[in-house]
This record gives C-alpha cells, structure tokens and sequence, in this order.
C-alpha cells in the first residue's frame, strides 16, 4: 500500500516559522504526499514553493475557521474565498458544535452549502471535532454534511485539551454514515505511526492528516 498517496502531511501549530513550513513542503516533495494542510497565512507561500521544487502534484489544503469553528458563515465565506485565490486545492472548515448541540440544523446545512459554493468547484472537508460529540451527535453531523453538499466529512482539529483525536470506531461510524452518499472520510488527530494509519485506512478513511507523514511512510 502505498501510504503516501493517503497523507496530507500537516503544520497547523499556531507558533509554525517559515523554516517550518519550507521544511514540511521539502518533505512532501521528497516523500509524494497526497497534500500538505497548512494554515491559511502559508498557502501562497505552499503553493509558490511547491511548484518551484517540481511538486505541483502536491495538494495545498488549508483549515476555515480553525481551530472553534465559531466564526460567522460570512467570514468563513471570505476566508474560503481569500485561500482559494491564494492557491488552496482543498477547504477543511470546522463546523459549529454549539449549533450542532442547539439542535439547530438548518444553520449547519446552509453553511455547508455556502461554503461549498465558496470553494468554487474544489473539495471541502468539514471537521466535526468527534471529540465534543456523542455517536448520535456524529452521525448527525455526518448526515447534516450530505446534505449540505460536503465533499468529506473530517474527525478532528487536534486541537481540543485532552482530546484523542481521531478514534477507529468514530472514522468507521463516520464511513457507514456517509459511504452510500458518495462522501469520504478523513482522519486526523493522533496519527503518528504506521500501525494506526493502517487502522484508520481499514476503518473507511481515504486520507490522513498528520505531521507524522515520514515517520509513517518509512517505517517497516
């Protein structure tokens, strides 16, 4: 199996330098990530950059309202609008929970939507943050993407304290919910050798977001 075609090698670190970033994109380029996901202020620079070392097949994803969620959908909409024109292939927006919890559905499913329509044609991932949510509140929110026109639903920022990120029965409850819609899965949070990212693989996810990307593509 070839796990570099399954990796979006991430820096999403709030201290990130562009030593950092340059690094992490020398590494995709070396290794043939999938992408690299990489905070919006790096998406010029990612894209530039990977097109200058001849790896343009290189996904640049970049992170929507990161890490809460908790923006107003029209300044989700300008900042999708703003990566995009910046180079980004790929939109992962974090979806709000407290609307989730609110039971206020409408609000999730017309943001979806609007931020789909933002992407212009490129694939969004929403981010569900499996975390702060019950198997019920997951698969909702995982039914609540379908209909709001997502291309992927995604487990987690990594960012919550003390939060384990992606979980094999969250990503496998997440595939069952949304296979048959024509939706794919991406795991991320806690990805950090071979043995996991196989389970995740296994389990439905078709990408991994990890800053483990090499430790897990040259390991036995």
């Amino acid at each position: 199996m070839e796990l570099n075609k399954y990796i979006e090698h991430t820096l999403l670190k709030q201290d990130a330098t562009q030593e950092e970033v340059q690094k992490l994109l020398d590494e995709a380029g070396k290794y043939n990530f999938l992408g690299v996901c990489v905070n919006p202020c790096n998406v010029s620079f990612a894209r530039r950059y990977l097109n200058d070392i001849g790896a343009k097949g290189v996904k640049v994803v970049t992170v929507i309202a990161f890490p809460l969620g908790q923006s107003t959908t029209e300044v989700k909409i300008l900042e999708t609008i703003d990566a995009i024109k910046n180079g980004a292939d790929e939109i992962d927006m974090v979806i709000n929970d407290g609307k989730l919890k609110d039971g206020d559905y409408n609000y999730i499913i017309d943001e979806i939507s609007k931020i789909k329509s933002a992407c212009q044609g490129h694939s969004l991932k929403v981010i569900i943050e499996t975390d702060l949510l019950t198997k019920e509140e997951i698969k909702t929110a995982c039914e609540l993407c379908i209909k709001g026109g997502a291309d992927f639903v995604k487990t987690s920022t990594g960012f919550v304290k003390n939060g384990v990120g992606a979980k094999i029965e969250d990503v496998r409850l997440m595939y069952e919910t949304v296979k048959d819609a024509g939706l794919q899965v991406k795991a991320s949070g806690g990805i950090r050798d071979k043995e996991m990212a196989l389970k995740m693989i296994e389990a439905g996810a078709v990408r991994l977001g990890t800053s483990s990307g090499v430790k897990i593509s040259v390991s036995d």
